[in-house]
């Protein structure tokens, strides 16, 4: 039995059609999926035309020139890098970390970086990576900073100084620079000494000073305590001063009254106030003495004592010594 087969012959015309054909649809593929782009949320693109560009902002699909105009994508969210450890295993970088303050001692410090993109053109055409750069300003300013002080400011209580110093000279730099990003915020994540031994001293230094600051406490409350009483002795010791003065004030000018008032006696009977005097003097000297005065008839008066003088001396200095 036999089959007969009918045989088709194509033609060369038909084969170079399809073939045209086919590179056409290839070609309105390759061009349809490249004239358009999609932005998404908190996404900017950089639309490049003949060596110019632009910046789309607008979220959502946009269409560009094939092969004229290209488009880089930025993120334009708040992103971080870190200093002084792996962001992702937490182990420390120590040196990125390791620091010397201005008293010569040294610490380890880390700090975590936020930071955005400002203007997208620039973050992609002003340099070839703005994030080493930013990374390698802030390490420079970062050192600047915690070199200009002491290793207590920067352990303790100098730390959000330090970090709004910091901020403020990598603000400067960033705007001097102009790589199209912005520093967010900067923060110290962990501060402390190198090595054990270090920490040991240093936790014996804060002990001291805490120590140090108990006793300044106790002795200002003494002190408060004591100052009070100080000043009412000293109120008290001014009074009773003042007193006295004014005592031997009145005494001296009681006693020149009597001696104004005894001159002007005397002028008038000279004799009789020298006598009365005398007599005055002699009760003042001799208060116990018992004596008799004789005048008679001589102008010399004469002084007959009772008792004797040793027996009123003695007998006088026996009481004082019993007193």
């Amino acid at each position: 039995m036999e089959k007969n087969f009918k045989t088709t012959n194509i033609s060369p015309s038909t084969l170079k059609k399809s073939g045209i054909i086919c590179s056409i649809i290839v070609v309105l593929i390759i061009l349809i999926a490249n004239s358009t782009y999609e932005v998404k949320e908190q996404e900017q693109a950089v639309l490049l035309t003949l060596g110019k560009a632009s910046t789309v902002s607008d979220s959502g699909l946009h269409f560009k020139i094939p092969f004229i105009q290209s488009v880089k994508k930025v993120d334009t969210t708040i992103q971080g890098i870190s200093i002084g450890y792996d962001i992702n295993t937490g182990e420390t970088i120590e040196e990125e970390s390791l620091m010397i303050t201005s008293d010569y001692n040294f610490v380890n410090v880390d700090f975590f970086i936020e930071y955005k993109v400002s203007d997208p053109i620039k973050a992609v055409y002003a340099s070839r990576n703005p994030v080493d750069i930013l990374k390698n300003i802030s390490q420079s300013c970062i050192r600047t900073v915690i070199g200009s002080y002491n290793v207590d400011s920067v352990l303790t209580t100098g730390k959000y100084e330090i970090q709004s110093k910091i901020k403020e000279m990598i603000d400067t730099r960033l705007e001097k620079d102009d790589i199209g990003i912005s520093l967010i915020n900067i923060t110290i994540q962990d501060a402390e000494p190198p090595t054990e031994e270090v920490m040991e001293a240093f936790k014996a230094v804060e002990t001291a000073k805490q120590g140090k600051e108990t006793a300044l406490n106790n002795a200002n409350k003494y002190r408060n305590e004591k100052i009070p009483a100080a000043e009412a002795e000293v109120d008290k010791i001014l009074q009773k001063a003042e007193a006295d003065k004014q005592e031997r004030i009145n005494e001296a000018t009681g006693q020149v009254a009597r001696f104004n008032k005894m001159y002007e006696e005397y002028k008038k009977f000279p004799e009789v106030t020298k006598e009365r005097m005398f007599y005055e003097t002699m009760e003042e000297v001799l208060p116990n003495l018992k004596i008799i005065i004789n005048s008679g008839n001589t102008t010399v008066q004469e002084l007959l004592p009772i008792d004797s003088f040793t027996t009123n001396n003695t007998t006088t200095t026996t009481q004082e010594g019993e007193n």
